[in-house]
């Protein structure tokens, strides 16, 4: 018999050893199942990309042309053979760039950045090919099949993520994680670790450095066993990882004592650096005689990235502008039936670098609001920096419903196109709050505040000031072009879902 030790029990429990071995292998088989799902989903985009293509290329009357057309002298059925040759490429390169590799799977940008990049490879790989050898393959077959199978490409990896994340919510396809290290250090990871439960890893118990009898815990996690205990305690509580963080007075050689250890047992290793809140992108691994450097690039505030980023806010702000001006003459019209009172509230705010400025919104409480906080102070459903209540009795019937949508944002455009907002960044904070800021949290205004950012897609005013914190922290270190295209992507799911507007 084999002691496996249960993270959610207040005592181990005795299992046999043939339920003990099927721990391990019941995580690998479970993500390679998964990647096949996606190889499938892939294939099953690229090919129908690939045959829309054809049919809107080649149809009868189409604008881009038909079959007889000078450009195109394949037949049609020769492009059914460049489409699955087109098909086996395409997946060739997502393989090529690891898109199918277990550790891309669930989480960050890295595998959304992989399918553009082989999908940007292959386009280009098969034009090169084209233009060298002399096939007269029509452009604007290639041109519809790739932006389309492309996007396509994204929404179904978005689409299955949110799928594995539903199965880790449901205790399904997660991995038995041993922490080890100091005290401190594992209780820092295993906070981490529950608040993104959608990362897939369960923390089982912790060896440290000293021995704990029964279940001193860290954060309600059993310590197993001592740091030369490692193997053993893996082994025996059916972990599939192990995570080493700092440990204090261990010499060098330790971190390779622990790795020969779990050699041959299929148990992975992750070594957890002190670092925390930085993005991979900003770190890479540069040996050096042996010595692995980890080395961490410095946040971006200026240069090229932040021209490109005020560009397109810029002109994003006008085009969206342009675009909604329908909604926005409907929700003006509702506000001036409901109570006659002004459009729209103008609150001072502070931005980059802690210049103040107009923050436009349209109205969603009565017009004596600013004279009600301090009697609703006591009701307060936020804490002593922000002031947020659930049922705010300032709130009027048409605002309850701009605001659950996020419409009354909507006039901060003006303030993207001023250059005083972005589209994307930290959420815009009163002066009374920034008053409040430490030195840590005053870094939030090294950037210009946003209409929407990971606060937004992350529960809005459900977050706690400390999260609220962190995750715009976070932003300000770890910002990317395509991380705040992603951000707006997210946005309207978390508009339309409602959770945490009030």
């Amino acid at each position: 018999m084999a002691t496996l030790f249960r993270a959610d029990e207040a005592r181990p429990r005795i299992l046999s050893t043939p339920d003990l071995a099927r721990v391990r292998p019941s995580i690998a088989r479970g993500m390679a199942w998964y990647a096949l799902a996606v190889f499938f989903l892939d294939l099953l985009v690229a090919a129908g990309s690939l045959v829309l293509a054809q049919v809107i290329r080649f149809r009868e009357g189409s604008l881009l042309g038909g079959v007889g057309s000078s450009r195109a002298t394949l037949s049609d059925t020769s492009y059914t053979l460049v489409g699955l040759a087109l098909a086996v490429v395409w997946l060739a390169t997502l393989a090529a760039q690891g898109s199918y590799r277990r550790r891309t799977f669930g989480v960050g940008l890295d595998e959304y950045k992989r399918v553009i990049l082989s999908t940007v490879l292959a386009a280009g790989a098969v034009s090169i090919v084209c233009y060298l050898v002399k096939i007269e393959l029509a452009r604007g077959y290639l041109a519809i099949a790739f932006p389309v199978g492309g996007v396509g490409l994204l929404l179904g990896r978005a689409v299955i993520r949110k799928w594995l994340h539903s199965q880790r919510g449901k205790g399904r396809l997660i991995h038995r994680v041993l922490i080890v290290g100091d005290r401190g250090h594992v209780d820092q990871l295993v906070t981490v670790l529950r608040r993104e439960a959608y990362l897939g890893f369960s923390v089982i118990g912790a060896c440290l450095p000293e021995h704990a009898d029964g279940f001193a815990a860290e954060r309600g996690v059993p310590v197993l066993g001592r740091l030369g205990d490692v193997a053993q305690v893996a082994r025996t509580a059916g972990a599939d990882t192990v995570a080493v963080t700092a440990v204090s007075g261990a010499d060098t050689s330790f971190l390779r004592r622990v790795a020969w250890s779990l050699e041959g047992m299929g148990v992975e290793l992750l070594v957890v650096p002190s670092l925390t809140d930085i993005a991979g992108p900003r770190i890479a691994i540069r040996p050096v005689s042996g010595l692995p450097l980890l080395h961490v690039r410095a946040p971006e505030f200026t240069g090229a990235g932040r021209f490109v980023k005020s560009a397109f806010d810029r002109v994003g702000a006008v085009l969206l502008m342009l675009a909604l001006s329908p909604v926005l003459l409907a929700i003006a019209v509702a506000i001036k039936a409901s109570d006659r009172g002004p459009l729209f509230f103008r609150q001072l705010r502070v931005g980059t670098d802690g210049r103040e400025f107009g923050c436009v919104k349209f109205r969603s409480m009565v017009v004596d609001a600013d004279l009600q906080v301090e009697s609703l102070r006591p009701f307060n459903d936020c804490d002593e920096v922000m002031f947020k209540m659930h049922a705010d009795p300032r709130v009027t019937r048409v605002g309850r419903w701009l605001r659950r949508s996020s419409l009354d944002e909507i006039p901060q455009l003006l303030n993207v196109a001023r250059g005083q907002m972005s589209l994307v960044g930290p959420r815009p904070p009163l002066l009374s709050e920034v008053n409040n800021y430490s030195v840590d949290v005053r870094r939030r205004l090294l950037v210009k505040p946003g209409m929407t950012g990971l606060w937004q897609i992350s529960g809005r005013s459900d977050l706690s000031w400390e999260d609220s914190v962190r995750l715009d922290l976070y932003y300000v270190e770890n910002w990317s072009f395509f991380g705040d295209l992603l951000i707006l992507a997210k946005t309207l799911r978390a508009v339309t879902g409602g959770r945490g507007a009030y």
